[in-house]
């Protein structure tokens, strides 16, 4: 029986990067292939050629044996091809049923859309796969997760029979994350075929049947989740061995740094996003905000670093008040922030790597003399940046957007970090980069705590909040529900409280002791 899948010799080329060169891929009826890779490894590229958003170069495409070609998405759906991306493509005023059938309506006499046909096949789906779903509910009112089998049932809809799951855990708790997976494997029983992409290896070793390893655009090996670990993907994945544990010494906590108080702040709806939130940061210590993206952490971080203007409440850095101030003065005072979207907040695209090294010093000695940039101070500064920080570029004058994620996000690393601060705010620091880099920015991180500096990290991923944090505060709807200690509480209870659910017993770790909670 032929593969239901099958790619081979699939080339592409863009000006200066092979980014797939002669990948041969085979996917068998009813199986969870873990698609792994570093960033820039040549795994996007690859699923867009198989979702018809990139032509390959060279190499043929095989459903069932039989070649085809694919110009477009359309072209995909229509060979029984979908896929779940990482950022949901629902219309959030839409109902669930009014998603599903967008760009497929069935319609009724006098052209009317038959809503109800489309509910009903929702109601049969959601009952042969498990996916527990409402059709009049709209999206907008629906938790991560369920919005999530909305996509999955939009792909169903369309009678896919290969689903491309993209970094489909990366907004989800844990428990959701573990509810996906019984849906996944539901699907493979029933004769779908999956291709899970993403850089979290636990994830891997749980769910896949199989798992092919790319590296900078070619295939260096497969694994069975069986006999494999998380050492040896990680080692194949980025070419070198990987240090998976976090390591950092006890620390005593030093004077309050950061101030928090009473916070209120909306977002440009005059919504609520922080509601009266009150925490303290201490020198030498890293306080992780937990919790599902889009619970406040964003307009939270705005607040601090002066890029949104609170309503009410508090803000100390040092003790002096910062609430409302301007970024640079925030700056001045000691503090860096590595914002979540580092393209669009943390640097200037088409300004070279030496430039965007410096956005937050340009206009200090020795780069400026009254108007004037020294270019000359300018460049020293990037090349010791570069080696210090292992920021992998072809020159300082190379402009930054030609640079890999994980590149950009260590130029952003080594400006903030090579500056003197005492308050570090690090939001996502590690999003949708791959475990080399991971290392990497997690042990500057460390190293920055270790000297003294108080850090804030805001990340959704809870193993990056547990391994890196000394307290954690667990953020929902815009309010701090827990506050714990890191060592002292159990993952579960973490994600049950990412979801709002407040136990009426914090589980915590064999031998180990919680000792304070908001609840």
């Amino acid at each position: 029986m032929a593969p239901i899948l099958q790619l081979k010799g699939i080339t592409k080329q863009f000006p200066g990067v092979l980014a797939n060169d002669h990948i041969d891929l085979t996917l068998n009826q009813g199986e969870i292939l873990a698609l792994l890779g570093e960033n820039g490894a040549g795994k996007t590229t690859l699923m867009n050629i198989l979702y018809g958003l990139y032509q390959p170069d060279e190499g043929e495409i095989l459903v069932n044996g039989e070649k085809i070609t694919i110009h477009s998405p359309t072209d995909a759906i229509n060979a029984g091809i979908g896929m779940v991306h990482q950022h949901f493509m629902l219309i959030p005023v839409f109902t669930v049923t009014e998603n599903v059938m967008l760009g497929s309506e069935p319609v009724k006499a006098g052209d009317f859309l038959d809503r109800p046909k489309t509910a009903a096949k929702i109601m049969e789906i959601s009952s042969q796969y498990k996916l527990e779903v409402d059709p009049n509910d709209y999206v907008k009112d629906l938790p991560v997760g369920v919005q999530q089998r909305v996509e999955i049932i939009k792909l169903l809809y369309r009678e896919a029979n290969i689903l491309i799951f993209d970094e489909p855990t990366a907004v989800l708790t844990p428990q959701e994350a573990d509810d996906l997976f019984v849906i996944m494997r539901s699907l493979v029983k029933q004769g779908k075929s999956i291709i899970f992409i993403t850089h979290k290896l636990r994830e891997v070793l749980d769910v896949a049947d199989r798992i092919m390893v790319i590296r900078r655009g070619a295939v260096v090996g497969e694994a069975d989740p069986k006999q494999a670990n998380r050492n040896k993907l990680a080692e194949m994945m980025v070419g070198r061995e990987v240090n998976l544990v976090v390591e950092k010494d006890i620390k005593k906590p030093g004077d309050v740094i950061l101030s928090i108080k009473d916070l209120v702040v909306t977002d440009q709806f005059k919504q609520v996003m922080v509601d009266k939130v009150s925490f303290e940061v201490h020198a030498g210590q890293i306080l992780g905000i937990a919790g599902v993206q889009g619970n406040g952490q964003t307009e939270l971080v705005e607040a601090i670093t002066g890029l949104r203007k609170s309503v009410s409440g508090e803000i100390k850095f040092k003790g002096q008040s910062i609430l409302n101030e301007p970024p640079r003065k925030i700056t001045e005072l000691g503090s860096a922030h590595v914002p979540e979207d580092r393209q669009a907040d943390g640097l200037v695209l088409p300004f070279p790597v030496a430039e965007n090294l410096v956005l937050c010093t340009y206009y200090k000695e020795p780069f400026s003399r009254g108007v004037v940039l020294q270019y000359e101070k300018i460049l020293e500064n990037s090349e010791k940046l570069v080696q210090d920080f292992d920021i992998r570029t072809p020159s300082s004058l190379t402009t930054v957007g030609s640079l890999s994620g994980g590149n950009q996000q260590k130029v952003i690393i080594a400006r903030e970090l090579s500056r003197p601060i005492e308050l570090l705010v690090a939001s996502q620091p590690t999003r949708g980069l791959d475990v080399g880099s991971i290392e990497y920015i997690h042990k500057r991180i460390v190293q920055k705590r270790d000297e003294g500096c108080a850090v804030l990290l805001v990340s959704p991923e809870l193993d990056e909040v547990i391994e890196l944090s000394d307290r954690i505060a667990v953020m929902y709807r815009g309010k701090i529900i827990a506050l714990l200690e890191a060592e002292e509480v159990a993952k579960e209870t973490l994600g049950l409280l990412m979801a709002g659910i407040v136990p009426d017993k914090i589980e915590k770790p064999q031998g180990q002791r919680v000792v304070e909670t908001t609840f």
